[in-house]
């Protein structure tokens, strides 16, 4: 099992404390709507990595298998090498996810949230790892195994969770060496000063090493310098995809086009203006973007959220039980469900018919097995009541939702 999948109960119980301390100290530090969203982008993300590791992961296998110069033995002192080793492939990866335009797209995602927290930690892109999966290719040259190269990238991951924080303050000493909350809200700031600074996974070492090391002085202001407006992971993914793509159409030469690729973000030639300057941020004055909803809709929609995530566990969990089929469209009503919940914090007129529709094609599957099988009918028909009720939900408080379409 994927160490990151069996960690998702030990996530949400993180989150779940800080979020009790959140409260207790009226630090403000979730938003209901930004957290889901987060949250929602890392299903988005794992749900996607099923079928993506069947590049990602055969890519590393058949180089060690094939191509290796050596057979490493996976002893202890070895698996501390590898370690070292996946840190600073994490590193480079991570360097050139920012600094590379076709790489940002991959990974701005994990940057979008305004907020800090420890949801930020679950917001991750869904084409970050087929965008850098080559810098790892050498650890399989090298001969580090498949098997305990995919433990300890888990692990590297693993450990980035806890450091997504603002409770915790700075560490002192152990900030020499090792990447710390501190260390990594230098990382998410869209100060000028932060942008691009702090790229360690494990060890902020690789930083201090090679010049991409700042510390954190006054209080970041997050997120991206183009703010995304939108709680959809769906639309949070493809965003970036269509802003590259308007600017490969200012562009007209195919020089510039192919440069323009493997530029910085914000890069244009000079002749069609130059690199686009970052302005600073204040603060006091900054507005982060927000949506309103009531409450019996905040309500409906965190309910439902915890259906969601119980199903993505399932599917999770339980993917060795399920047939091709199974998974394509297990993940498709995974997705849809994301981003309608999505849809509906954004309060767009028509989100409600699209989570209509979502709810009676759940109740139609469910009305199926009720009718052609005998397994765990009671549940079924539990479930199928649950639809009935939300649908009620949905059409009573809906309609006095505010509304915040463009």
């Amino acid at each position: 099992m994927n160490p990151i999948v069996l960690s998702i109960p030990i996530f949400f119980i993180l989150i779940g404390i800080e979020i009790i301390y959140d409260r207790i100290t009226n630090k403000n530090l979730y938003r209901i709507n930004d957290a889901i969203s987060n949250i929602s982008c890392g299903i988005f993300e794992q749900i996607t990595g099923v079928f993506a590791k069947v590049f990602t992961v055969a890519m590393f296998a058949v180089v060690y298998d094939q191509f290796r110069f050596f057979t490493i033995p996976n002893t202890w002192y070895w698996l501390l090498i590898l370690l070292l080793g996946v840190d600073l492939a994490y590193y480079w990866a991570h360097r050139m996810s920012h600094e590379i335009n076709l790489l940002w797209v991959g990974h701005v995602v994990h940057h979008q949230s305004e907020e800090y927290n420890l949801s930020v930690a679950l917001r991750q892109g869904a084409f970050q790892k087929v965008f850098t999966s080559f810098f790892y290719l050498p650890l399989a040259l090298i001969g580090f195994s498949t098997e305990f190269f995919l433990i300890l990238t888990a692990y590297n991951t693993l450990y980035q969770f806890w450091i997504h924080t603002e409770v915790i303050k700075k560490l002192w000493v152990f900030e020499w060496v090792m990447n710390t909350p501190s260390h990594h809200r230098v990382h998410h700031g869209r100060n000028p000063k932060y942008i691009d600074r702090n790229h360690a996974g494990i060890f902020i070492i690789w930083d201090k090493m090679f010049g991409t090391f700042q510390k954190e002085e006054e209080r970041p202001v997050y997120g991206i310098t183009t703010p995304i407006e939108c709680w959809d992971p769906v639309t949070s993914h493809v965003k970036p995809f269509t802003n590259l793509w308007s600017d490969l159409k200012i562009v007209k030469e195919w020089k510039f086009k192919f440069q323009l690729l493997w530029m910085p973000p914000g890069w244009l030639p000079k002749k069609y203006g130059g690199y686009r300057e970052l302005k600073d941020v204040v603060p006091e004055t900054y507005e982060k973007f927000e949506t309103k909803l009531n409450v019996q809709m905040n309500w409906y929609l965190f309910i439902h959220f915890l259906f969601i995530i119980g199903g993505a566990s399932i599917f999770l969990f339980g993917i060795s039980n399920f047939s091709f089929n199974e998974k394509i469209l297990f993940a498709a009503l995974i997705t849809l469900s994301v981003m309608s919940t999505g849809f509906l914090f954004e309060g767009k007129t028509w989100s409600k018919w699209f989570e209509a529709s979502r709810l009676v094609s759940i109740g139609a599957m469910l009305l199926f097995v009720i009718l052609n099988s005998s397994f765990l009918i009671p549940f079924t028909i539990s479930l199928l009541l649950i639809v009935l009720a939300s649908l009620y939900w949905l059409f009573r408080f809906s309609s006095t939702q505010k509304n915040h379409d463009e």
